[in-house]
């Protein structure tokens, strides 16, 4: 199919750009790497009138590594970020997750922020936004404002952010030093949404563990945190492999999945629990206490 007619919108400017979407809030979509939009455009699941293109905007294209955040704009490409060094390094969760997001062609054009900014359950990227306490910066004809990532996603495809509201930045936690993390997930074919997906990880001080969250894929309706410290705070690493069995079942009971055409919710859910209990003793198994 083709999409429906709309009418082209390429500002040079960020100011521009929210200029024209005030005026035509609610009729335009704001296009980016277009890996989620033009798909909706071409089964006409989404029929703007207007489309704002923001690929000519300067500025949106960076990654910047603080003490902090790994901070990328609302240009920059999977596979920019994937490459990226110095992100790795201050966040490896996003190279191990990013790995996992459609096939490298996909990766070329799609971008990290409009993954965010679409909000589905089933993309790695939102749920690495919360597993890492990060945050997104938007702007708006109104002016600029920082949104939390756990006051951001309200449901599959919805989040907090007003029409107008352009998405230009998303902050990533960087890794707690000597913690761990990992990311797994399972997809019936290589490029595949994942039946299910978990991100994981682990304090670690003084060779005990002090703390562990997780987050999930395609089992939950947003992004959500699991946080695991009552169950492994105190645990010496090198015995913490016998809490894998209780972690997971903690993860099991948390996630609430549906039935649909792909899995049940009771495979979805055993899925989470047998790839939860590998990360976690996969993880507690490494060398030391640095990642």
């Amino acid at each position: 199919m083709k999409p429906a007619p709309f009418t082209y919108h390429a500002p040079d400017s960020l100011e521009e750009a929210v200029g024209l979407l005030h005026e035509l809030d609610p009729a335009a979509k704001v296009l980016a790497g277009g890996q989620s939009l033009i798909p909706l455009l071409n089964m006409r699941l989404a029929t703007p009138e207007h489309v704002v293109d923001l690929t000519r905007l300067p500025g949106l294209d960076r990654i910047d590594v603080t003490d902090y955040d790994v901070l990328v704009g609302a240009l920059v490409t999977h596979r920019v970020l994937e490459r990226s060094g110095p992100a790795h390094g201050a966040q490896p969760l996003l190279r191990r997750a990013l790995a996992h997001v459609g096939h490298p062609a996909i990766r070329s054009r799609g971008t990290t922020v409009g993954s965010v900014a679409h909000a589905d359950p089933n993309g790695e990227m939102p749920m690495i936004l919360a597993l890492t306490d990060g945050r997104v910066r938007v702007r708006s004809v109104r002016g600029e404002r920082t949104v939390p990532a756990s006051e951001l996603f309200l449901g599959p495809l919805e989040t907090s952010l007003a029409q107008d509201e352009i998405l230009v930045e998303a902050a990533f936690g960087r890794l707690p030093d000597r913690a761990r993390a990992g990311f797994a997930e399972y997809a019936r074919r290589s490029g595949d949404y994942a039946l299910a997906g978990v991100g994981l990880v682990l304090e670690v001080a003084d060779g005990m563990l002090t703390g562990a969250r997780a987050g999930f894929v395609s089992v939950t309706d947003t992004p959500c945190v699991l946080t695991l410290d009552d169950a492994v705070a105190g645990l010496p690493v090198a015995q913490a492999a016998r809490a894998a069995a209780d972690v997971a079942a903690l993860a099991e009971a948390f996630v609430v999945p549906q039935d649909d055409i792909h899995a049940t919710a009771d495979y979805r859910r055993h899925l989470t629990a047998v790839l939860t209990r590998r990360l976690f003793t996969e993880l507690t198994a490494l060398p030391g206490e640095d990642t």
